[in-house]
């Protein structure tokens, strides 16, 4: 499963590199990808076309694991990458990123955004005056008001997924008109503009019950180039339709349909004509489908994407303790792992060594030094902890140490790797459970609540290092965002607050990496493998494919079929 970090972003920013497409069919199958980090890797890889190349029509088919569970982004159920997918085509994203992981203003929504003041840092927002929401009102300061009321994280009746940035904001005011918005800090915050995208409107804000539940099924109130046409959630399908109110760009396509496909079953639903592309899911066999389909072409890029397992560090958890959490990530074999799941499609596997930065960024460094793999050492600190060994596993007090792997079905790859930690583990005394239960219940009823030992998904990344990923790391007792594991400290909250202000680049890098040792030295999450960013895509389709960091949001008024 994937899931996107919230600023809400999405995760963890910086750049992971993949590379160029690999055909499918008769357009090169028997080429390999490369590993994330090489230099030979495109930044998207989407076979771009100009507008009148493509065909105006058409049904844009498009997988997913799971409807959203809730259709407000930043409710701590909607947080959520098929969500955040889907509402780029309905819903405002005023700062898109672009393929390169660099930051634009989309003009549809805002015609300016800019530092006014440095001290104490203010943003002016000029609202595009074309823009409006479904509802005929018109986009107002008063949006971007109860946007920042509600996600600083002071009522905590709002279960929002991130409080980053949200809670340095002092006031938000209206400037000279109702479509001038200026936002004053209390303190610094460098990623602002990973604030207010996406934009939802103050209907959504209006209580706590209205933000937590009244977008549960569908979303209310959108402004984008679709809309809603019906979302169907015993078909499990979505299909959205142009709007005739957009104001920006006409969509080529008619519809956009979605449609939860089971992993297993994407490669036959591609073939069978139901889906026009795929994510591979770091799978061989898709891999193989993908490369042997006649109408397929194997598209790869820099897609932030990458594998890894939380561990439970809650009070209550048996992994409470920071050693044992450290004892059994030194346990894992991350690089026999990534070569086991990815060495048969791309060359020179590598794990990857950060929480916060990709490889293949410029500042990416490799902080796992101390917490690698060490059988011998994971096996002596555990007897030091007083976990001895007893038959096949350790046990301490008469209560052995087992652990409850959660994971979600219909997912082969988090089956295999689940399979190898089993494996890697029993070896140094710790026994592993792997509980497969129901996609669509995997995070709303497993990961947000805490119900897991260790569990493993993704993270899709943004360009936000701190805006993305902060939510995760920080720990707050009265919000725990997406920190699911509930495990931080004063020291590591300090570093994420020192970086999150700091304005210099440069700076502000080096205090990120900073923030990352200290995760690991925290024993907080075990990142394993970047993921390959490759996608099966259908020939026909134009300006789309695997998009770097262009996915937040998709630009749905360019893609389409072509001539």
């Amino acid at each position: 499963m994937r899931r996107r970090m919230a600023a809400i972003v999405a995760p963890v920013a910086a750049l992971g590199l993949l590379l160029a497409a690999c055909g499918g069919g008769s357009g090169g199958g028997d080429k390999g990808l490369q590993d994330a980090g090489t230099t030979g890797v495109k930044t998207s890889d989407i076979n771009e076309q100009p507008m009148d190349k493509l065909k105006d029509g058409g049904d844009f088919k498009w997988p997913v694991d799971q409807l959203p569970d809730n259709w407000n982004y930043y409710q701590v159920d909607g947080t959520v990458l098929d969500g955040a997918n889907m509402f780029g085509a309905i819903l405002p994203y005023p700062f898109p990123q672009n393929a390169d992981a660099t930051v634009g203003l989309d003009k549809n929504y805002l015609t300016s955004a800019e530092i006014v003041s440095q001290d104490p840092q203010v943003i002016e927002y000029k609202i595009n005056p074309k823009a409006k929401w479904s509802n005929g009102r018109q986009f107002s300061w008063e949006d971007f008001a109860a946007m920042a009321k509600v996600l600083n994280g002071k009522d905590t009746a709002y279960q929002v997924s991130s409080t980053t940035g949200y809670e340095d904001i002092a006031k938000v005011e209206k400037g000279t008109d109702d479509l001038d918005v200026k936002v004053t800090f209390a303190k610094k915050f460098a990623e602002w503009k990973s604030l207010f995208s996406p934009l939802y409107p103050k209907e959504a804000m209006a209580d706590a019950n209205t933000f937590n539940k009244g977008w549960a099924q569908k979303a209310l109130i959108t402004a984008g180039p679709f809309k809603i046409k019906n979302v169907d959630y015993t078909a499990k399908t979505a299909v959205f339709e142009r709007d005739p109110n957009w104001w920006g760009d006409k969509p080529k396509l008619d519809t956009v349909t979605y449609k939860v496909v089971d992993r297993p079953a994407l490669a036959d639903a591609f073939a069978n004509g139901q889906i026009d592309f795929y994510n591979l899911n770091n799978d061989i066999n898709a891999f193989k489908r993908a490369q042997a389909d006649p109408n397929a072409v194997v598209r790869q890029s820099t897609y932030p994407d990458y594998t890894h397992m939380t561990l439970n560090g809650a009070p209550s958890s048996i992994l409470s303790d920071k050693d044992l959490r450290l004892a059994v990530m030194r346990g894992v074999d991350t690089v026999t792992i990534s070569k086991s799941i990815l060495g048969q499609m791309q060359k020179d596997t590598t794990p990857i060594g950060n929480h916060l930065y990709l490889k293949g960024s410029k500042t990416y460094e490799d902080n796992s030094g101390p917490y690698k793999f060490d059988q011998n050492a994971a096996k002596a600190e555990l007897d030091k902890l007083g976990w001895k060994q007893s038959g096949d596993l350790r046990a301490k007090d008469g209560k052995q140490l087992k652990l409850r792997l959660v994971i979600p079905s219909g997912t082969p790859i988090s089956q295999q790797t689940g399979q190898i930690l089993q494996s890697q583990l029993k070896a140094i005394g710790v026994g592993i459970d792997i509980v497969a239960v129901p996609s669509a219940e995997f995070f709303k009823n497993y990961v947000n609540v805490g119900n897991f030992d260790l569990t493993l998904f993704r993270w899709i990344s943004n360009s936000f290092p701190i805006g993305g990923s902060k939510g995760i790391y920080y720990l707050d007792p009265k919000n725990i965002n997406q920190n699911y594991g509930h495990i931080g400290s004063d020291k590591l909250n300090q570093l994420l607050d020192t970086a999150a202000q700091e304005l210099d680049d440069t700076k502000r890098a080096a205090d990120i990496n900073a923030a990352d040792k200290e995760i690991w030295a925290l024993g907080h999450q075990l990142p394993i493998f970047q993921s390959t960013g490759a996608f099966a895509v259908r020939k026909t389709l134009g300006n789309f494919g695997s998009p770097g960091y262009a996915n937040n949001p998709y630009d749905y008024t360019k893609i389409g079929f072509v001539k």
